[in-house]
């Protein structure tokens, strides 16, 4: 186990402990806080490698903390854990910059093997940088790497994407001027989450036109009753 530092920041006095406890347990290095002020206090004194955050909380509620983690850190993952069963809610909690979201009651197992995925994803070792998975793809004049989930075009900073939208990215990249299939993209990257629809992913698709919208070559189609598809004209015969 890599000991990762995980801020879990739960107002359920009971379930709070419960986590930190099992998570524990599990190897990770847990800080538990109670409410949405205290966890954004700890967040600016320590460093983490993921936040897990309770969206109804006294003073300070989960998607506010999300937005204000986001505004220091954009690339820390971040996971929702909430009580609530909107769908709206879920796309709020995206629309942020939510890695994943998970809706009460759950598993303890299924948590940590959410954790696990995230972080493997998120963390990669450095030595990946050498054995082919730093995978670059050139989109116009942006250039973007998926280990480190930057999207880049001079002479602008990096714009860092979250897990879910740099996994999106790379599957329009590699059905780049062709179709791809909304259906499989729900299951290679939301898996069975229930509740994510083709809807909810249009919320990603407005993001990622909103990072590409420099290079004009480039677009993101909607094709009707079928997903999408990530045009590139500059590299289409004219």
């Amino acid at each position: 186990m890599l000991n990762n530092k995980l801020l879990l920041v739960e107002d359920d006095p009971n379930l709070g402990d419960i986590l930190q406890e099992y998570l524990i347990e599990k190897g990770y290095n847990v800080t538990l806080c109670r409410d949405g002020r205290e966890g954004l206090s700890t967040f600016m004194q320590k460093t983490f490698d993921m936040c897990i955050l309770d969206i109804m909380m006294p003073i300070m509620d989960g998607f506010t903390l999300a937005k204000k983690i986001r505004e220091v850190n954009q690339q820390i993952p971040i996971m929702f854990l909430t009580a609530r069963g909107m769908k709206e809610d879920k796309i709020e909690g995206f629309k942020i910059g939510a890695d994943d979201y998970m809706s009460k009651p759950f598993s303890m197992e299924e948590l940590q093997m959410r954790i696990e995925a995230i972080l493997r994803r998120c963390i990669a070792p450095s030595s990946d940088t050498t054995n082919g998975s730093n995978e670059t793809f050139q989109i116009g004049r942006y250039q973007f790497n998926t280990l480190n989930r930057t999207l880049t075009i001079a002479p602008d900073e990096p714009i860092r994407l979250t897990t879910k939208e740099a996994e999106l990215l790379r599957m329009l990249c590699l059905h780049k001027n062709d179709v791809m299939e909304r259906d499989l993209a729900l299951i290679a990257i939301w898996g069975n989450d229930g509740y994510f629809t083709a809807r909810s992913m249009d919320v990603f698709i407005t993001k990622l036109r909103k990072h590409l919208a420099k290079d004009t070559n480039i677009q993101i189609i909607n094709v009707h009753a079928r997903g999408y598809t990530l045009i590139d004209n500059t590299s289409t015969p004219q």
